[in-house]
């Protein structure tokens, strides 16, 4: 059953992308949070590579269950700074949720000791969500270049962002807007990766402009 939902997923991506006329290359991290390493294995088996994570200590666990494997592990979750040790022992491909510049020095400083580089994305709260982590879209600029000057072991490559809260598709399209926006205006900086959609609202982060989705409850729901 897997592999014919992450079938439907890759169909629905490709549909997207036809429709919105996007002839970049978008990529599907499976968001693994609440799977066993068996449902990840039977991904993998399906063609699968990239994985998401949302809790250091399951995604250790996890990725030392399946070490004989080529996964690429990203870590998605909000990352507590007593976290970053263990974290970084994982060698994560990609953090997607750097959202304040306390936790950036914090890990340069870690980095720095262990002398380690991590690539990571700045993440934005387009939609001015107390709930939800992340910089402002009005400092997201000026935080993202005072990262590259103040933290030369981390390698940002782009923004990740969560659409807004809400049934209502077009402010959810609004927030991602607001994203790709901010993204468009650093590409010059070495963004490349705009990770925005998740299960219920990647098509439209797709019309907006995002290269990588990061869906799991369409591909591991039973």
């Amino acid at each position: 059953m897997i592999c014919i939902r992450l079938a439907k997923v890759l169909e629905s991506i490709e549909e997207a992308k036809y429709r919105y006329k996007r002839q970049d290359n978008i990529e599907l991290i499976a968001v693994s949070k609440y799977s066993d390493t068996e449902a990840i294995y039977k991904a993998f088996t399906c063609g699968q590579i990239a994985f998401g994570e949302n809790k250091v200590q399951d995604l250790i666990q996890k990725q030392q269950i399946l070490h004989t494997h080529k996964i690429s592990w990203h870590f998605i979750g909000t990352l507590q700074e007593n976290k970053i040790n263990a974290l970084l022992q994982t060698k994560p491909i990609l953090l997607h949720s750097l959202h304040s510049m306390k936790l950036a020095y914090a890990l340069q400083k870690r980095l720095m000791r262990d002398k380690m580089k991590l690539r990571a994305l700045l993440q934005v709260n387009s939609a001015y969500e107390q709930s939800k982590s992340g910089f402002s879209p009005e400092s997201t600029i000026p935080a993202y270049l005072e990262i590259m000057q103040t933290c030369p072991n981390i390698e940002l490559v782009g923004l990740m962002c969560m659409g807004a809260h809400s049934n209502d598709n077009m402010l959810i399209e609004k927030s991602f807007l607001q994203t790709q926006k901010l993204y468009e205006q650093l590409q010059p900086y070495n963004a490349k990766i705009l990770s925005m959609g998740m299960s219920s609202d990647y098509e439209i982060a797709i019309a907006c402009g995002s290269n990588c989705v990061r869906i799991g409850s369409s591909i591991f729901s039973h």
